[in-house]
């Protein structure tokens, strides 16, 4: 069923860079009011003055243990008619734990916390205010890692295949429940952000990614497959262990 995005309230998270910023640009062009979280103060504050009374901004850490439940109740104090949330935000540690560094104990927990412990806790925290609304929408943002891993990044690779199961099971909890709420898993290809490496030219423009996101939104898809992720997932469905082969010779240096 198709989803109308015109005229809403959606929680953004990761709103001021790469993907994010897109998609809120893309949320705008729709006349929805965005209400944007993250860390950058400087940059959601020059966000409120381009943007007045369709941009709201609150500074957070998704790492922070108590933040998704301030974020709630932000959201249930300041903007009850919230009726989208997107999860976005994301960090992504370049590592190889064979190699003993002190810093895995925090890169480990922050990327546990960020990519997969905030978005968790937001939707569940953010449930009575969109069950509140005539029709809503959770978009979580997964990726291809999530099928497939890459050998470099074997923290991020796990949230993001624990975010895909959880997105499945809070969709069947939700129709279950005939709860009027779409439940959306955007598996996101390799896009030209500051979040992995690899070659620029090799990676998908983030408004060309923002673009598919919203597109399949609007398209009341349960499973968003961005661009070459499409591919991924034919080759997955064919022999799993070659699309595995092909992930791990690709990672990135």
């Amino acid at each position: 069923m198709a989803f109308d995005l015109s005229n809403r309230t959606v929680l953004l998270t990761g709103a001021t860079r790469g993907i994010g910023r897109e998609m809120l640009h893309l949320l705008l062009a729709r006349n929805a009011k965005v209400l944007a979280v993250a860390r950058s103060e400087a940059a959601l504050t020059a966000l409120e003055a381009a943007y007045p009374d369709k941009v709201f901004t609150l500074t957070a850490d998704l790492a922070s243990p108590d933040m998704p439940r301030a974020i709630a109740r932000w959201v249930a104090d300041q903007h009850p008619d919230c009726s989208v949330l997107i999860n976005n935000a994301a960090v992504m540690k370049h590592t190889y734990l064979t190699d003993v560094d002190p810093r895995h104990e925090t890169d480990i927990t922050t990327e546990v916390a960020v990519n997969l412990t905030a978005p968790i806790q937001l939707c569940a925290m953010l449930l009575p205010t969109l069950m509140g609304q005539p029709n809503a929408a959770i978009v979580n943002v997964t990726s291809g890692l999530a099928i497939a891993p890459i050998t470099n990044a074997a923290t991020y690779c796990a949230t993001k295949a624990a975010l895909r199961h959880f997105t499945k099971a809070l969709r069947y909890q939700c129709q279950d429940a005939k709860a009027d709420i779409q439940v959306t898993e955007a598996v996101m290809a390799l896009v030209d952000t500051t979040l992995s490496h690899g070659d620029p030219a090799m990676k998908l423009p983030p408004a060309k990614a923002a673009a598919e996101v919203i597109a399949g939104l609007e398209a009341g898809k349960d499973e968003i497959w961005i661009e070459k992720t499409k591919l991924l997932r034919r080759v997955w469905r064919l022999s799993p262990s070659l699309a595995e082969g092909i992930m791990r010779r690709r990672t990135p240096a």
